[in-house]
């Protein structure tokens, strides 16, 4: 069942299959989500130096630059980014990082996932970042 947001996130997509970038689009901005495309982890970089992102949605193997360098370059500047990681293929090194980071991805998607896991990954997202707020906003 699809998660209706009361605001959407800025998503940052680097994903190098144009099917499949496409598809993660329709659905995110379907569901009121604003996307940014990047065909891979060097144009991602160059998108977050100009834009602001509430969530990266990133795959692993990509030309230029991967989704595990993506990661780890976009956090010395954006510690507190939350990631989604959805790969193909998995090798234990790659997982071993992962779960080996200060903040580990908020979901990891094997491909081929269901929609419904991405769209339960951002309404995790969402909610802590609407909690966050909540945090802010009930000071003394």
């Amino acid at each position: 069942m699809p998660v209706h947001s009361k605001r959407g996130l800025k998503v940052l997509v680097a994903e190098d299959e144009p099917l499949a970038a496409l598809v993660i689009e329709d659905v995110l901005t379907s569901e009121g989500h604003v996307v940014a495309l990047a065909q891979d982890g060097a144009e991602a970089l160059e998108l977050a130096g100009r834009d602001s992102f509430d969530l990266l949605l990133t795959d692993l193997a990509m030309p230029r630059l991967g989704g595990l360098e993506l990661i780890q370059r976009l956090r010395q500047s954006h510690p507190m980014l939350p990631v989604v990681v959805m790969t193909g293929f998995l090798s234990p090194a790659a997982a071993q990082e992962l779960r080996g980071q200060a903040r580990p991805p908020v979901a990891l998607l094997q491909k081929p996932f269901e929609i419904d896991r991405l769209l339960a990954a951002l309404a995790l997202v969402q909610g802590q970042r609407g909690e966050a707020a909540g945090r802010v906003k009930a000071g003394p």
